[in-house]
C-alpha cells in the first residue's frame, strides 16, 4: 500500500515578508503551513474552548502564567527559542504544583526571517509539548519590517490545574528543611554564551532546557510535606533563592562543595569574572522539603533522567542578617545577593 501523497505546498516564499502579516492569502498559508499543520489546535476559532474533569475536584485550583523569549541567538546547542518557549512555560506551572494542560504562543517574526527556521522552531515546540504531555491550542503571528526585532520573538501562557490539598509557596518554608536541586548549574547560561562567537569561547556544552512538569509530580508524590519549588532561570540560583528566602522569613545556607558545576562552566567564570550562581538555567529547579522526607525526594528525582543528577545543596536556618549565604570549601563565608544588573543580556 503506498503511503499518501504529501499536501502540495502553498507556500512559494523562503522568507517571511510583510504580506505575511497582512491579514490575507499569505498570511493564511503562513499560519497553516507553518503553525497549526503542526500545532492542530481544537478548533479554527479566534479563542480555544476547553474543558477538564480535574477542575471538577472540591478544591482543585486554576494556574495560569506567561512568559515572552527574546534569545540571541535563536539556535543554539540543546535548543531553540521554541524550546524555551514550551519549557520555560510549562516549568513555571510545575514548581507551583501544577499539572500543565494547555499553552497558547504568540509569534512576533522579523520580516525576511527564513520560513526555514520557523519550521524548525515550531517543530521544536511541538516536540516539548508531546514530551510535556500539553497542547498547544491557540496562537497569533504578526511581521514587522526588518530590524524591528531580532528574527522571531515569542510569548506564550499556560494553563493547568492545583490538585486539592497541593499548596507549594515559597512562605511554607521553614527552618531545617534542606534545598535539592535536580541537576547541574549554569549551562544554558554558559552555551549561549559560547554560542554568541563574541569571545572566541569552545566548550562541549548544551542548554539543559527541559521540562520538569514529571519530575514535579514525582516528588509531589514521593515527599508530600515538599514546601516550594522555583526554576532558577534569568538571575541563576542565587536570586530564586533570596526570593524564596526572603518570602519565607529564613536564610539559606548553601555549602560549595555540594553545587554541581561542570568543570566547563567553572572555567569559563574564571576566565570571565563571571559567578556561576547567577547563570541562567532552563532545565533546573530548586526546591525544600521538609528533612524527614528528603531522601525520598532525592530517590523519585533520580529516578528520572531530568533528576539523575539531583543532589542536597543546603538547608534553610533561622532568618540571620541576609537572605542567602555561601560556606566555602575553606570554611568562611560569603553573603549571596540577588543579581544587581544583568550577566547576560538577552539570554531566554
Amino acid at each position: 500500500m503506498n503511503a499518501p501523497s504529501p499536501k502540495p505546498s502553498r507556500l512559494r516564499d523562503t522568507r517571511v515578508t510583510l504580506a505575511h502579516g497582512g491579514g490575507g492569502r499569505a498570511m493564511r498559508d503562513l499560519i497553516e503551513e507553518v503553525f497549526t499543520d503542526v500545532f492542530a489546535p481544537p478548533g479554527h476559532e479566534d479563542q480555544a474552548r476547553l474543558m477538564t474533569d480535574a477542575l471538577q475536584e472540591p478544591g482543585a485550583q486554576l494556574a495560569f502564567t506567561t512568559d515572552s523569549f527574546v534569545v540571541t541567538p535563536v539556535e543554539f546547542p540543546g535548543g531553540d527559542i521554541g524550546t524555551l518557549a514550551i519549557c520555560g512555560t510549562v516549568n513555571d506551572l510545575a514548581v507551583g504544583g501544577a499539572k500543565p494542560l494547555w499553552l497558547s504562543a504568540s509569534f512576533i517574526i522579523e520580516e525576511g526571517t527564513e520560513i526555514a527556521l520557523l519550521r524548525r522552531i515550531v517543530a521544536s515546540m511541538q516536540r516539548e509539548a508531546e514530551a510535556a504531555g500539553v497542547r498547544i491550542v491557540t496562537g497569533d503571528t504578526k511581521v514587522v519590517g526588518k530590524g524591528s526585532c531580532d528574527q522571531v520573538f515569542i510569548t506564550t501562557a499556560g494553563v493547568g490545574v492545583i490538585a486539592p490539598g497541593t499548596d507549594l509557596k515559597a512562605e511554607n518554608i521553614r527552618p531545617g528543611d534542606v534545598a535539592i536541586v535536580n541537576g547541574v548549574l549554569g549551562d544554558h547560561g554558559a552555551t549561549i554564551l559560547a554560542a554568541r562567537g563574541d569571545l572566541a569561547l569552545s566548550a562541549p556544552l548544551e542548554s539543559d532546557c527541559q521540562p520538569l512538569n514529571h519530575l514535579m509530580d514525582a516528588v509531589i508524590k514521593a515527599a508530600p510535606s515538599t514546601r516550594a519549588a522555583r526554576d532558577a532561570t534569568r538571575g541563576g540560583l542565587a536570586s530564586s533563592l533570596n526570593e524564596m528566602a526572603e518570602a519565607a522569613g529564613v536564610t539559606v545556607e548553601l555549602d560549595e562543595t555540594l553545587l554541581p558545576l561542570r568543570d566547563e562552566v567553572k572555567g569559563m567564570c574564571e576566565i570571565l569574572g563571571l559567578d556561576p550562581l547567577y547563570l541562567a538555567n532552563e532545565g533546573t529547579l530548586v526546591l525544600f522539603v521538609a528533612e524527614s522526607e528528603a531522601e525520598a525526594a532525592l530517590a523519585a528525582m533520580r529516578a528520572l533522567p531530568s533528576g539523575r543528577e539531583a543532589r542536597i545543596i543546603g538547608k534553610a536556618v533561622d532568618k540571620g542578617r541576609v537572605p542567602v549565604v555561601l560556606r566555602s570549601a575553606f570554611g568562611g563565608q560569603r553573603i549571596v545577593d540577588m543579581l544587581v544588573g544583568e550577566q547576560l543580556p538577552r539570554i531566554c
